[in-house]
């Protein structure tokens, strides 16, 4: 953006920041990336003549912008292009937390931020710019105020999205191992459900605030349809936890409790999506990063299970058991967040 700084004769300057130096997010100012060659292609003799990178911080550089020196933006840019794009662990050592609620908070958001190659602990969250992250949200959630966003951040944070078959069968699968020692042999947990289907479906007797009342009985036709399609899913539920358990995301006899993760870890970055692209402020994004992993932390009993929770959820709602990037591209996050001594899943307690 366009500046004037009195240290160059009073002339305007173009403002620059790195990524780790950006300021918080506020209601009237928003920024944008680009690639240093950007000011080579499009200088123009009324522009400014000098750049500031990271004005007003200990890491703060007078550039010249104008030609003959916006030649080297484009060389600097050849050899080193722009971001990658591809997972990688980054961590903010100074001006994002490393501890406590808000730091594990944002870690239960880290699969699909360290998917994108961005600092895992930047609450001040400016994610790939300002339009891109307003186009992310409209064409990815339709939310283009901060009402649909509030909204979208209250249902995953109420874990109203991940579907509710998911967590009958796994909250099932729950109840009987409870009852029967740990293990849950798949054909006992098809049957199992099969029952309870057909028991739910004959008509019950419930109490609603206009008192006593019966359930419609439900046609045989529609029962069956049902059973079928929860059997179906207990199959997919297994053979992605097979696959995980080879892969080393479950260990040995390890199944996934719950799919609730998927919603809050989705949670933890609707809340910085919220922040990037003004449609909240940062008192709000932080409460919703700190519930999310306060959630997270009842729901589960460490970093594994979440992450496995987690990877479920997002192949049941789109990856139809193809194990296409929609898995592996976790696969790889997780195995990030597992094993470099940097990680915050092996730095912050999980509970």
């Amino acid at each position: 953006m366009f500046d004037f700084d009195p240290r160059v004769a009073g002339e305007r300057v173009w403002a620059v920041y790195t990524e780790g130096m950006l300021p918080v997010p506020e209601p009237h100012r928003v920024f944008d990336w680009n690639v240093l060659a950007w000011f080579a292609e499009v200088w123009q003799p009324a522009d400014p003549p000098m750049i500031v990178v990271n004005p007003g911080t200990p890491c703060e550089a007078f550039l010249p912008s104008a030609p003959p020196h916006s030649a080297a933006w484009a060389q600097y840019t050849e050899r080193t292009g722009g971001p990658s794009g591809r997972a990688e662990l980054r961590t903010l050592r100074v001006g994002g937390p490393l501890q406590g609620s808000v730091a594990h908070g944002l870690a239960c958001g880290a699969h699909l931020i360290v998917h994108q190659g961005l600092p895992w602990n930047a609450m001040a969250y400016h994610g790939q710019g300002y339009p891109a992250e307003r186009q992310m949200l409209r064409n990815s959630w339709g939310i283009t105020s901060h009402r649909e966003w509030q909204e979208q951040q209250r249902a995953l944070l109420a874990t109203d999205g991940a579907n509710q078959v998911w967590e009958f069968v796994l909250g099932l699968r729950r109840t009987i191992a409870r009852d029967f020692g740990g293990y849950v042999e798949t054909g006992y947990w098809r049957e199992a459900a099969a029952r309870v289907l057909r028991r739910r479906t004959e008509g019950e007797t419930v109490l609603t605030p206009d008192g006593v009342t019966k359930t419609a009985h439900v046609p045989e036709a529609e029962i069956e349809a049902r059973v079928k399609g929860v059997q179906h899913l207990i199959g997919r539920i297994t053979r992605y936890e097979a696959r995980m358990r080879a892969d080393g995301i479950l260990g040995e006899g390890q199944y996934v409790t719950s799919a609730d993760a998927w919603d809050l870890g989705r949670a933890s970055c609707m809340a910085r999506w919220g922040l990037s692209t003004r449609y909240c402020a940062l008192p709000e994004t932080e409460a919703a990063v700190v519930e999310a992993g306060y959630s997270a932390a009842r729901c589960y009993e460490s970093w594994q299970d979440f992450s496995a929770a987690f990877i479920l959820g997002r192949c049941l709602q789109f990856d139809n058991e193809k194990f296409g990037s929609w898995y592996e591209d976790m696969v790889t996050v997780h195995r990030i967040l597992m094993s470099d001594p940097g990680s915050p899943w092996l730095n912050i307690p999980f509970r």
